[in-house]
């Protein structure tokens, strides 16, 4: 185990339902081995929550967060019926995280695209998923219209933009292009697109441009190398994220982080894969690339790259995959390639 280069930071381990416990246990070994300042403060969330607390965001989870301000997050299932909300929304409304950072980047050669590096902000509390819904009776049909409203306001569009400006100057990015529909949702979306200008001219020397979200949709599949970092709304970050996802590889390959003034929380963006639970199987890539993200997050730099570079070996040098990946290894197997790496 490699020496701690800090003072112990304390951070919530939730490790998930499904495969997230295995994965979350190969992810804190890697950590170690690396000497990442993490002490893990370990919550249950999910379904497993309910099980023992009746409800999938127990009171100890969310105490143990407002404490740390800081969390890594295996995949968490939400409860089917019983009124359940989305416990990856509570969460983000709970703790204002109002950036979704989502970057994609080529690990294993040889796919459909090569040479991918594209980072996404999605503003993660407005828009259509706010979630203002009722429907309207008609002739006696309670559901025979459903409506919904979309909310997006000059504060949280000026945040999230400064936030995706700020990264590309932080990381050397050289383009940050606002994606939206203002063609047709002038309000809704206008204001998303006026903001990201007005903020654009802050930061005279990055390049900054805009795109309808159908025309990114396309250019995304038929050239995406054009594109830098990307900036959207909450409902088209979603669909994107995904889409940036698939270009290298899927979601097995996709770290989130969910980021607000007081707290974060960074997690594999996958399910929680029921039908393969316990057979150690799992890929642990997505939720070791989150917990890089969180490396960043604390100042951490110099680790998380040393992890990225060992993760690099492991897949393209050992050739130590798991199945998703056209190998054979176990989780444990992988992580433990990734640990001798480090060494």
């Amino acid at each position: 185990m490699a020496k701690k280069t800090k003072a112990a930071i304390t951070a919530t381990l939730i490790p998930g339902d499904g495969i997230g416990p295995e994965i979350s246990a190969a992810v804190v070994a890697i950590l170690d081995a690396a000497g990442a300042p993490f002490k893990w403060d370990k919550q249950l969330g999910g379904v497993a929550a309910v099980d023992k607390h009746g409800d999938p965001a127990p009171k100890p989870l969310l105490d143990s967060i407002t404490k740390n301000k800081i969390a890594l997050k295996g995949p968490l299932a939400t409860p089917i019926g019983g009124g359940y909300r989305s416990i990856n929304v509570r969460l983000r409304e709970t703790f204002g995280l109002y950036c979704n950072l989502r970057p994609v980047r080529t690990l294993v050669p040889g796919g459909r695209y090569e040479n991918i590096d594209i980072v996404l902000f999605r503003e993660n509390l407005e828009g259509l998923y706010v979630a203002w819904e009722h429907y309207l009776n008609i002739d006696g049909d309670p559901h025979a219209v459903a409506v919904s409203s979309g909310i997006n306001t000059r504060a949280g569009s000026k945040r999230i933009c400064e936030a995706a400006f700020e990264y590309a100057v932080k990381h050397k990015r050289k383009k940050v292009t606002v994606v939206h529909k203002a063609n047709v949702l002038k309000a809704l979306t206008g204001i998303f697109l006026e903001t990201g200008k007005m903020v654009a001219k802050d930061y005279p020397k990055i390049e900054c441009n805009d795109r309808i979200v159908d025309a990114c949709a396309m250019e995304l599949v038929l050239n995406p190398w054009k594109y830098d970092v990307i900036v959207t709304t909450n409902l088209f970050g979603d669909i994107l994220s995904d889409l940036l996802a698939g270009l290298v590889g899927g979601l097995g390959m996709a770290p989130g982080a969910n980021i607000g003034d007081g707290a974060a929380i960074f997690e594999a963006v996958h399910g929680s894969a029921p039908d393969i639970a316990g057979k150690g199987i799992a890929n642990p890539l997505a939720l070791l690339l989150a917990a890089n993200l969180m490396l960043d997050h604390v100042g951490e730099e110099a680790i998380s790259k040393r992890i990225n570079n060992a993760i690099d070996a492991v897949l393209n040098k050992d050739n130590i995959r798991t199945g998703d990946l056209g190998g054979k290894a176990t989780t444990k197997q992988f992580a433990n390639a990734v640990i001798k790496r480090l060494k």
